[in-house]
């Protein structure tokens, strides 16, 4: 049994990430918040189990929230030191604990669903990479972000894949050398965040953007936030080379007929998700 395995053996029957449905909107809740919702072994194992259910299911939106005060603290310190006594200092735990948490935020990418983070509280290290590889993020105005880790002698090396890949450079730089938190009306001006909004609103707002997301055709989101994040990664030429053909395949699809002749007959839409 490997390391990572080992440790969700033990919380088998926990319900450390929890799943509700609205409608077609899913909602996952780390539940872990005495524990900041730090993303332990086991956690990260539910978090791909759920995922990988999602990316099969109805699920046509997906909120990913926290229990607790906190969204989510990165990952569990505790847990990671407390390996520093196997025979090679924790090195095989860290490089599968680290391997599954990044398979875990490329999954997101890959969901054929538009995926929304609803931050209500702090969100540092591994907790703003999760929140940056959404989709979407909501926050509420007491809501704090960080990688923060250079604080403790560990430089956010994974979190800053995400959090590049959403802000500018030199600003992904400043919170990764500095350490410093920063609020979410500063998140949100450096495109970390979509919106804030009040504490009591946060819910109700990230449903409504949810369901708006969700009123869409499945296929058709999935074929365009797949062609999304790969023209991200190609130059000029090859990107629009590579979407001109995502717009003809989009065409071709049933859902283009029906949502065209909608638009024409000023009626809505029943998708076919085809």
């Amino acid at each position: 049994m490997t390391a990572v395995s080992a440790q969700h053996a033990t919380d088998a029957e926990t319900d450390l990430v929890t799943r509700t449905e609205d409608g077609p909107v899913t909602i996952l809740t780390l539940n872990r918040p005495d524990a900041m919702n730090a993303l332990s072994s086991a956690v990260l194992v539910q978090l791909q189990g759920h995922f990988d259910a999602i990316a099969n299911d109805g699920t046509r939106a997906l909120i990913i929230r926290g229990a607790g005060r906190g969204f989510c603290a990165g990952h569990d310190l505790n847990e990671m030191i407390s390996h520093r006594d196997d025979e090679d200092r924790g090195r095989a735990f860290y490089d599968e604990l680290l391997s599954a948490c990044a398979k875990m935020m490329v999954t997101i990418r890959d969901l054929p669903v538009t995926v929304i983070a609803q931050v209500h509280g702090i969100a540092t290290a591994a907790g703003c990479q999760l929140v940056a590889a959404c989709d979407m993020a909501m926050a509420s105005d007491v809501a704090r972000f960080g990688v923060n880790g250079i604080n403790a002698g560990l430089f956010c090396s994974t979190p800053m894949v995400a959090l590049s890949r959403n802000i500018s450079r030199k600003a992904a730089m400043e919170m990764l050398v500095l350490g410093e938190i920063i609020d979410a009306e500063r998140a949100c001006g450096l495109g970390l965040v979509n919106h804030v909004v009040a504490p009591e609103d946060l819910e109700d707002t990230t449903m409504a953007m949810a369901k708006r997301a969700a009123s869409k055709s499945r296929a058709v989101v999935a074929l365009g936030k797949k062609a999304f994040y790969a023209q991200l990664e190609m130059d000029l030429v090859d990107a629009y080379a590579y979407t001109s053909k995502v717009i003809v395949d989009n065409m071709m699809m049933r859902d283009a007929e029906i949502g065209i002749n909608a638009f024409f007959s000023k009626s809505s839409p029943e998708w076919e998700d085809r």
